[in-house]
């Protein structure tokens, strides 16, 4: 009887505080409900007027915020194999290109620094907060690429050293944006387009490497009169040599420009609901952490009793896990958990190894296979015939495959598409591996361009995606950065240890003859993807909540005489 007299309950007036942000891009959800005393049912109302809304022009601009960030990653990225080729003919006159060693070194540079990006701004942002993060990076990425585009060698620098110390900073910069977009576009996401919008903020990939390559042709067109005077690029030194140098900073430094536009929405968006409510509750950090709920009165000032009386409150009556050490490593401990991450962070790296191991080499393919170098008189066309190659394998292959992801995420389903994908990727890299030396250079360059578009209407885009969907809020990016690190490290061992085998034995007549066994090598790879996709779910067309395990029903009522086991729900 003396339990029946005492009900427990919250301190009266208690509301949420409002949290900081919030522009045209992005609506702060969480604020339209902090008058609800109930954190648990204040948390399923603002998730489910996510979760419900219908598609519109709100959506559209938060995906070109978050997508400018990728057009700025894709642009960068893709770039370096334009760069290196400039590189080579303006500070290696008389050989026309980089040794091998320095040529993989700048490239790698950009994926090491990704690998630190991603883990690094992974794990802050399920820390320190989404909103605190997003920005930051656009920032590194600013810096670093203008930092790049102004670097100049010396007696006593080397300029392949200094480059590769910008493209360093550049890959942080970088690896920061691909949990933080990803996330934020999913926890703000409707569930009926989730993919379609997450998938759209990833297709920006495909056109700033359509801009890249417009770039470039534009600036070769630019100095055609100077690049047209040398008869090759070996012999491309004065007049010549400071056109290609000048052309190599041009295509870097505009990749500052787009990130830049972004800059001011990213730092005004405001804190993810999912976020305030699952995170941001822990009061023990609520001054480092995004601050959670309202501690004031109901429109009027807040002062500090009341204050304390919503936090008590939040931290009594959340279900939602706490994070921590102890429950991250009792979560992966699951088997199902465990093999969830093994499929997310496999498949994205044997992807990333024929990928970046290729997609990286876009200029050096062209010219392996007879492109580029085929019938040039002189460095402009040259220069022209990588710059047009570039175009075709972007426009007939990446792009396409981008957007068909977009148009059928939602449809077809994230596991058909990345399943697909590896198995027609298997059988192209087959053909292209054993058929090498029976096919015309514009046979293969057909095969390429067809392993381009499935490589992106498949893994490349559903690797992204999937792993900002199935992970619990309060690990959510860090399991999304430990993913997108394993696919760095993929690319990493695809550029520096297979890549580089297509020189074996090489001579001056065929300086590659390894390039049919490294493309069967790929292949290879290719089916391994196939085993790590039976590991992910599909996702399409569900809540966050139910594919993470986090749908739960509110708690039952506990006397006051009662443990404090029941206040929380059981750690997934």
């Amino acid at each position: 009887m003396a339990d029946e007299a005492a009900p427990v309950t919250a301190p009266p007036h208690v509301y949420a505080e409002k949290t900081s942000g919030g522009n045209n891009a992005y609506h702060n959800f969480h604020n339209d409900f902090v008058h609800i005393q109930d954190p648990n049912e204040r948390r399923r109302l603002a998730l489910a007027e996510i979760d419900k809304a219908p598609f519109g022009w709100y959506h559209v601009r938060a995906c070109v915020v978050a997508g400018i960030g990728f057009f700025t990653d894709s642009y960068d990225i893709f770039a370096v194999s334009l760069l290196n080729t400039m590189l080579g003919i303006v500070y290696y006159p008389g050989k026309g290109q980089l040794p091998t060693s320095s040529d993989n070194a700048i490239k790698l540079s950009t994926s090491a620094g990704t690998v630190i990006g991603q883990l690094a701004f992974g794990f802050l942002a399920d820390h320190v907060g989404r909103k605190r993060m997003y920005g930051l990076e656009l920032i590194i990425i600013i810096f670093a690429t203008l930092g790049q585009a102004l670097s100049s060698g010396s007696p006593s620098v080397n300029i392949i050293g200094v480059i590769i110390f910008w493209r360093v900073l550049l890959g942080v910069g970088i690896g920061g944006d691909y949990p933080l977009s990803s996330i934020i576009t999913s926890e703000f996401a409707t569930t009926k387009w989730r993919g379609a919008m997450m998938g759209a903020v990833f297709a920006m990939q495909g056109i700033g490497q359509l801009v890249c390559a417009f770039v470039m042709l534009f600036v070769t067109l630019g100095f055609r009169e100077a690049l047209s005077a040398s008869p090759s690029v070996k012999q491309c030194d004065g007049y010549c040599a400071v056109a290609v140098d000048k052309m190599w900073r041009t295509l870097i430094g505009f990749g500052a420009v787009p990130a830049c536009i972004a800059l001011y929405y990213r730092l005004t968006i405001p804190e993810t609901p999912r976020y305030t409510f699952d995170i941001g509750r822990d009061v023990e950090k609520a001054a480092d952490d995004v601050k959670a709920y309202m501690s004031g009165k109901h429109e009027g000032n807040p002062d500090d009793i009341t204050r304390i009386q919503a936090r008590e409150a939040a931290k009594t009556q959340m279900n939602i896990p706490k994070a921590s050490w102890s429950d991250f490593r009792r979560h992966y401990a699951k088997p199902k958990n465990g093999l969830l991450l093994f499929g997310t962070a496999g498949s994205w790296f044997v992807l990333d190894v024929a990928f970046y191991g290729l997609s990286l080499n876009n200029a050096l393919i062209l010219n392996v296979i007879g492109y580029s170098a085929a019938n040039v008189s002189n460095t402009y066309e040259y220069m022209y015939n990588t710059a047009i190659g570039n175009l075709i394998i972007v426009l007939a292959g990446a792009v396409p495959g981008y957007w068909v992801s977009v148009a059928t995420l939602d449809t077809l389903g994230r596991k058909t598409i990345q399943m697909g994908g590896f198995i027609i990727l298997t059988i192209l890299f087959v053909i292209m591996g054993f058929a090498y030396y029976h096919m015309s250079s514009n046979g293969l360059l057909a095969i390429y361009v067809l392993a381009q578009f499935f490589f992106n209407f498949g893994p490349n885009m559903t690797t992204f995606i999937v792993p900002g969907e199935v992970f619990p809020t309060r690990y959510r990016s860090t399991s999304h950065g430990i993913s997108a690190a394993s696919g760095k490290i993929g690319s990493i061992i695809g550029q520096g240890a297979i890549s580089i085998l297509r020189t074996r034995g090489g001579t001056r007549d065929n300086p590659n003859p390894w390039m049919d066994h490294v493309l069967e090598i790929y292949a290879l790879f290719m089916l391994l993807g196939i085993f790590t996709t039976l590991f992910i779910p599909e996702t399409k067309r569900k809540t966050l909540e139910e594919l993470s395990g986090e749908d739960q029903p509110a708690p039952l009522p506990v006397a006051s005489g009662s443990s404090h086991g029941g206040k929380t729900a059981e750690s997934l």
